[in-house]
Parts: structure tokens; sequence; C-alpha cells
């Protein structure tokens, strides 16, 4: 999925890149790079279906597989969400989401995961398992990161010895946890990245506020 430096090249610090041009997203290719972040206009369509989603009594989660055939994404929704005003923004802008994928990797496959949550999902910081993860939060609290000056990766995992974040040492500076913001699209690599083995963004779910306390959250990852 991308060229291991050569092994005279000393790596860079990882470093995260936020932008508002979709061409950016394709700096994630470059070693020392492990987010990207694209801040996004959202029409106001998709945002009332969003909100009218999350204020609904609607709890679920979906899992798609998809190859390299055009998908139906509706069997996302429940019926009576699919019958909200806007949900067709919502399909169509799902299907821009997976095109992109497709196009900045060309997986083979992909798997697509939807949830609506209303607790933190995954509260402790951790690195992905995986090559390369997109993360979509429409409305609600977005994922939390630590740039990489901001974190201890010795005591992610065991090293932290079972204690919460803000105990273990794992967070040198409280201050600079960062938020994508709800509707961007981040690309965050893991530490199966060819090359960039143990340098994956280093995130976190947020803990629900009682002015944010749902989430829809979508991530696709290459299978």
């Amino acid at each position: 999925m991308a060229s291991a430096a050569p092994l005279s090249a000393p790596m860079a610090w990882p470093q995260a890149i936020e932008t508002a041009q979709p061409a950016d997203l394709a700096l994630i290719y470059r070693p020392e790079v492990n987010l990207c972040v694209l801040r996004r206009p959202v029409a106001s369509g998709l945002e009332g279906f969003v909100a009218r989603l999350l204020s609904g009594p609607w709890r679920f989660e979906r899992e798609l597989r998809i190859g390299t055939e055009a998908p139906s994404f509706q069997s996302l929704l429940p019926e009576e969400v699919l019958a909200l005003p806007g949900a067709g923004a919502w399909l169509a802008d799902v299907g821009f989401l997976v095109e992109l994928f497709r196009d900045l990797f060309e997986p083979e496959g992909l798997g697509l995961r939807l949830r609506v949550l209303e607790t933190a999902m995954c509260p402790r910081f951790h690195v992905d398992h995986v090559p390369v993860r997109l993360v979509c939060t429409y409305g609600g609290l977005g994922t939390e990161w630590l740039p990489d000056a901001a974190a201890d990766r010795g005591k992610l995992g065991q090293g932290a010895c079972g204690q919460p974040d803000e105990v273990s040492g794992l967070v040198l500076d409280p201050g600079s946890v960062r938020t994508l913001p709800a509707y961007a699209i981040g690309l965050l690599k893991g530490n199966r990245w060819e090359g960039g083995e143990g340098r994956g963004v280093v995130h976190r779910s947020p803990t629900p506020t009682p002015q944010q306390p749902r989430r829809l959250l979508l991530t696709l990852d290459p299978l």
C-alpha cells in the first residue's frame, strides 16, 4: 500500500496534516505523515438528516463488505430512517467517501462500519492494527487524537499497567488533545502501514456530554 522509506533515511517525527483541499489527502503517503484531516463544507440538508437521526429513538450498528462492484448503501439504515428528509443526501455522501477511499488506496475490498454511539467505544488512547482507516463522524463529538510530541507511546496498551490515560503518563500535555471536526474526513495510519510500523496516530473515542450525547460514526478499512 505504501513504499517503505530507504533504510538510510532517518524517519521524521510523525506529523498531522489539516487541510480544506481534497487533493491534500494524498499526503497520507508521505512517510512522516500519519494523519490527514479534510475539513469540508456540509449541505444543510445533510446536517438536518443527521440531527433528526441522532435526536430520534434509533440505535443500530451496520457492517458492509464492499468489493469492486457498485454497492447499495440503503441497507445501512432502518426503513424509518430512510424515510427521513435528507436520507438520500447522506447515502450519496457515503458513496463519495467509498469512492474517495478506493481512489486513494485501490484496495481489493473494503469494510464499512456504521454505528450510532451513546458511549465511548474505545475510550483509551490507542493505535489501530490496520494499515489505514477512514473516519467520519456525522454529528456529535469527533474522534480525539494526540500529536506525537504529546504522547508517550511506551504507555500504550499494557504499558499503562491498567491506569487511565490521564494517570499513566501517556498524555504528556493534556492541553494538546485534538478533536476531528464533525463531518471532516480523517485518514488515520495504523501500525500495519508498510514502513510506518509503530508510528500510527494515537487516538480514542470521545466521552459523550449532555450537550452532545450521541454520534453517528462511519469507518472504512481496506480488506
